[in-house]
């Protein structure tokens, strides 16, 4: 199987777009649904691992790429948790305003209502949220 992994913060880089306000997040979630749906038509599994904080384009990746060639994991993690897992300062940064628009501190996320899966990071292992995504695409 042909596996390819579209990363948020490889993009940023490749972008040069370290900016986090709504504008540059609906700009990255674009870049990230055009690549994903050319790399399906290429003939790829794609893996795209990115905060994606708004419904209007997580529903727009399902209508470009088809609501029936992608699975959306909601990966729920509540917020005290990714501050306590912040590997790279982020979240430290945001709350002394060193940067603005971080989702969650001073920027919304619109949680999903119904995505395919739900992975509780918070009271599972990384092995056991695996499982579940594998026993949920087989």
């Amino acid at each position: 199987m042909n596996i390819f992994v579209i990363d948020g913060d490889q993009l940023r880089q490749e972008y040069n777009n370290f900016e986090f306000d709504d504008d540059a997040r609906r700009k990255q979630m674009e870049r990230a649904i055009k690549l994903a749906k050319d790399k399906f038509d290429n003939g790829f599994f794609v893996i795209v691992s990115l905060i994606s904080p708004f419904k209007s384009l997580r529903d727009l990746a399902k209508e470009i790429v088809g609501p029936q060639n992608l699975v959306e994991v909601y990966v729920n993690t509540p917020l005290n948790i990714c501050e306590e897992r912040d590997t790279k300062g982020l979240y430290k940064k945001a709350r002394a305003g060193l940067i603005k628009y971080m989702t969650g501190i001073d920027s919304i996320y619109e949680a999903p209502q119904n995505p395919d899966i739900v992975i509780d990071t918070a009271s599972h292992t990384i092995d056991d949220c695996v499982t579940q995504i594998m026993k949920f695409l087989s």
